[in-house]
């Protein structure tokens, strides 16, 4: 089953329930910019290379809210969404399915959490156990670069006792959660992930640190 199609339009459907205006988890981006960054990372790969830059952030951002300002009512934020959704260009990773599935499909669940969990009742969504596994997957092959700069272990366990250590130390924790739960801690959506953290408590410390 294509995963990362079935998460694109649950994330363009996530944006247009939302509509224009409303805040995210991404700090300073409402639903209008997110969406704007969406649509410049696939169909505008220059205008987006900040990303991936940091001398070109600047001008990415500036790109992102000058799209954005063009969506601020709800008839246009619908009509960047579709685009979105419906697009792609020449150079998308949309056209080769395994590199879509390792840039996009984390890509498009953390931005639905995004909207979904930046307001005060929220609840995590039910998903099958092949997107779940999916989830795992694409976890497993991150959270070495997501927890690089960790000042201790880092050791990932999912319900099913699936483990994976993220990152070796002396003094390690286990954070404990559903794969997608896993992955919204390890974007660095922490207060926004259902995980319970297990270990020392100065370990504990210096990984919220």
């Amino acid at each position: 089953m294509d995963y990362v199609q079935i998460s694109r339009e649950a994330l363009a459907e996530t944006l247009l329930a939302a509509g224009p205006g409303r805040d995210t988890l991404c700090e300073g981006w409402r639903t209008q910019e997110l969406a704007a960054h969406l649509y410049l990372r696939e169909h505008r790969p220059g205008a987006a290379a900040g990303i991936a830059l940091p001398p070109l952030a600047e001008r990415t951002e500036r790109r992102t809210r000058e799209l954005a300002a063009t969506a601020a009512t709800r008839t246009d934020f619908a009509g960047l969404v579709d685009r979105f959704r419906r697009e792609h260009s020449l150079i998308s990773p949309r056209r080769l399915p395994r590199l879509a599935a390792r840039v996009n499909l984390l890509e498009y669940f953390v931005h639905t959490e995004d909207v979904r969990r930046a307001v005060d009742e929220w609840a995590p969504r039910v998903l099958d156990a092949d997107y779940e596994a999916a989830l795992w997957e694409r976890l497993v092959a991150w959270s070495a670069l997501a927890y690089r700069s960790s000042p201790v272990g880092v050791v990932l366990v999912d319900p099913e006792g699936y483990r994976h250590v993220a990152k070796r130390s002396d003094d390690a924790v286990a954070i404990v959660g559903a794969p997608g739960e896993l992955i919204m801690h390890a974007s660095g959506r922490r207060t926004a992930a259902l995980v319970t953290v297990e270990g020392s408590a100065e370990a504990i410390a210096a990984l919220a640190g």
